[in-house]
């Protein structure tokens, strides 16, 4: 089948990838807008609401004294530890923290909140935990109510902002939870309820900038040359035996 360039399949298709390229070029447009303003790349999207505990425990699971803790554990442990404290030095093995630290270039968090939607900011591991509070002061909705972060399980409260993000564990990335910081219980739960990032933040949900595509190179084949086929070659003549004359005499 023939498909010219005026056949309604080849404008449809025509059609189509104009829409996706204006909405490739929107999301650019927005994304630029928000990294402009708060200086970092962000992502937005909603997670599922329905998530099982992670505190719940199987009734399949195993006994307690499954998990019983012997002195034979006890005493292997501990020669164990001896063992690695006498064959490392304290410079060796901060010449291995520090060999580690330096192939982590960055830490991607993930701040969820109550109504399910979940923001994700790339940071440096050497950045304060500070810069992470102070990026979301400007993005919620209520900045001027405060506010706190807690990781789970068990459920933590982020306290100490002079942390950096490898030192606090933080690292290749993590899921930190907010909440709203209210005296009254029923305040608290009103301001929990959303929404919890500004519209211009919200505007980012579900968008993604997908890389340009990259128009095929096409080459155009070099011409086959091919050589003339040998000229037939005539065959010679067979040549005759000489005879002597009948005058040579040996």
């Amino acid at each position: 089948m023939i498909v010219d360039g005026s056949s309604p399949l080849h404008l449809k298709r025509r059609r189509f990838a104009t829409v996706d390229t204006m909405e490739a070029e929107a999301a650019k447009a927005k994304f630029a807008a928000v990294k402009e303003k708060f200086g970092r790349d962000i992502r937005v999207f909603e997670t599922s609401g329905v998530s099982s505990s992670p505190t719940q425990v199987s009734n399949d699971d195993e006994r307690d004294d499954f998990y019983e803790f012997t002195a034979e554990d006890y005493y292997r442990l501990l020669a164990a530890k001896k063992a690695d404290k006498h064959l490392k030095t304290k410079k060796i093995r901060e010449a291995e923290v520090a060999a580690h630290r330096s192939r982590i270039t960055k830490t991607t968090i993930r701040v969820r909140f109550p109504d399910n939607h979940t923001l994700e900011v790339v940071f440096h591991p050497s950045e304060k935990i500070q810069s992470l509070f102070d990026l979301l002061s400007r993005m919620v909705a209520q900045p001027e109510v405060s506010f706190y972060l807690y990781t789970t399980p068990p459920k933590k409260q982020i306290k100490d902002m002079s942390q950096d993000f490898y030192s606090a564990g933080l690292i290749p990335g993590a899921i930190v939870y907010f909440s709203y910081d209210m005296p009254n219980q029923e305040d608290n739960e009103a301001v929990n309820s959303g929404p919890f990032l500004q519209e211009e933040v919200m505007s980012l949900k579900g968008l993604d900038v997908m890389p340009e595509p990259v128009e095929p190179i096409h080459t155009t084949p070099e011409p086959v040359t091919t050589a003339p086929p040998p000229a037939p070659q005539e065959p010679k003549a067979a040549g005759k035996k000489p005879v002597k004359p009948k005058w040579l005499k040996m």
